[in-house]
């Protein structure tokens, strides 16, 4: 017979944070610079003309634009930042 009564296990209770990776910028968003677009684990998405890749692998805006998602080859996605044209 147990000698103490069901409460739960004090050990349970702990969780780390959630890491809120994914597509943060869809294509034919406007970005500016510095801009995180995509938020991931490894290089998932490479970054294209206009887009840098951290060290954690989050692909960022170098220059104020649309995005655009685009193949790099037949197996491999990128995504770019293309500079708007200046309306005149």
């Amino acid at each position: 017979m147990a000698h103490k009564k069901g409460q739960g296990s004090s050990r349970n209770g702990r969780d780390s944070n959630s890491q809120r990776r994914g597509v943060k910028v869809y294509g034919g968003e406007v970005v500016r610079a510095g801009n995180i677009i995509v938020r991931q684990v490894g290089a998932t998405i490479h970054a294209g003309k206009g887009a840098a890749l951290g060290r954690d692998y989050t692909v960022f805006a170098l220059v104020d634009g649309v995005v655009t998602y685009e193949w790099k080859t037949n197996t491999k996605k990128q995504v770019s930042v293309y500079p708007v044209p200046a309306a005149s």
